[in-house]
């Protein structure tokens, strides 16, 4: 079903925002959100303060820090009206796609990929940013369509490329895990914008067509990473390492686990990448499956927050943004789930607002700020010309 705005003559019950003061805006914060948040980064510095061997120094204080800027920046963000947001949506979309540019010149190189980018004292990793700027885009470029404008293929052609251009940008890093959630996030607000489904048809059965033509050109451990998941034990002390020990690790932990820094994969490093991929496997480890779904339902709330903001947005925009802004955090959390699991083949995608890493976490809270935005300004006139 296409999202639409209010009909004109329910304006009048709209709340006019743009004369809400500071404090006014603050006290529209939905601070139980916050605190969720807040609940959900206490459970990575408590994951990473045993990553670290029992010590806040390598990566809790860290994790802890970058936090407490992200909270500041999300409040900051929140207050800012959603309309000035929508705005300069695709300037913001212009810097990203400079900023993926940038990396594929003047990028630094790790572990075989160049997917860096120093600014000042920030190691930034413009692809994360590239989701949240995408769907800004997106839902700027969707909050003025009808209807009629929705089956036009003129009019879809532009999103399409503003799609097509980050993930051909993500790929050549090489980046598969990052494009295809990006090229995900895509699909998402096009669903949510009232494409017909035919189209989604055609377009998945594209995608089956080219998948072998496509597994041809895949990188050697791109595809090892594919072989490894439909058999790890063909390769138990190479390719399958990592997944065989992350599944020992998260049958080990039993329905309580073994206990606060008592996780024997974690501590005797059988469990590669503990602090980052592998967090969730540290948790299930030490807390056992309570732990494993407690840590799961503190984030599906955030999932649920912004799919309640969705709902409760009285304009296409702040629905839109609310959705895709979900939804990259929604395919965040799956990701990195199936991933430890042995569900999906493995990848490079952090467990948002957990796993140590400066560029996620910024990424997810400036998201969050931009859904406060939504949230703050739910009520929020928008003037949409109409064809």
């Amino acid at each position: 079903m296409i999202l639409r705005d209010q009909p004109i003559y329910e304006r009048r019950l709209l709340m006019r925002q743009h004369s809400f003061g500071i404090l006014e805006k603050l006290w529209q914060i939905p601070w139980l959100f916050v605190l969720i948040l807040c609940a959900v980064a206490g459970v990575g510095y408590v994951a990473l303060y045993s990553a670290g061997g029992g010590a806040p120094e390598a990566y809790a204080t860290k994790h802890a820090l970058r936090f407490g800027f992200g909270l500041v920046l999300m409040l900051s963000l929140s207050l800012v009206d959603i309309r000035v947001i929508a705005r300069f949506a695709w300037v913001g979309y212009a810097v990203g796609v400079g900023l993926l540019v940038l990396v594929l010149l003047h990028g630094n190189i790790g572990k075989g990929a160049q997917r860096w980018i120093d600014i000042g004292p920030i190691q930034l990793q413009p692809s994360e940013l590239m989701k949240i700027l995408l769907v800004v885009a997106l839902a700027a470029w969707f909050h003025r369509a009808t209807w009629e404008r929705m089956g036009n293929p003129l009019f879809l052609l532009p999103p399409a490329l503003a799609v097509l251009v980050p993930v051909a940008l993500i790929l050549k890093q090489p980046n598969l895990g990052t494009a295809l959630i990006t090229g995900m996030v895509g699909a998402a607000m096009f669903w949510a914008a009232g494409v017909r489904w035919w189209k989604f048809a055609i377009l998945a059965a594209g995608v089956g067509f080219a998948a072998p033509i496509a597994y041809e050109r895949l990188h050697d451990y791109q595809r090892a990473r594919i072989t490894t998941f439909l058999d790890p034990e063909s390769d138990p002390l190479g390719a399958g390492y990592n997944i065989i020990q992350s599944k020992i690790a998260l049958g080990s932990g039993g329905m309580w686990g073994k206990g606060f820094l008592q996780g024997t994969q974690g501590h005797l490093n059988f469990l590669p990448e503990k602090q980052t991929d592998f967090i969730f496997t540290m948790i299930a480890e030490e807390f056992g499956l309570v732990g494993a779904l407690g840590t799961l339902g503190l984030l599906a709330l955030v999932i649920l927050f912004a799919m309640l903001t969705a709902l409760r947005c009285r304009h296409q925009f702040g629905r839109l943004l609310a959705l895709g802004l979900g939804m990259n955090f929604f395919l965040y959390v799956f990701v990195n789930v199936a991933m430890v699991t042995g569900s999906i083949p493995v990848g490079g995608v952090p467990l948002p607002l957990i796993s140590h890493g400066g560029s996620a976490m910024l990424t997810v809270m400036l998201g969050f700020g931009l859904l406060g935005s939504a949230y703050v300004h739910r009520d929020a006139e928008f003037v949409v010309a109409r064809e």
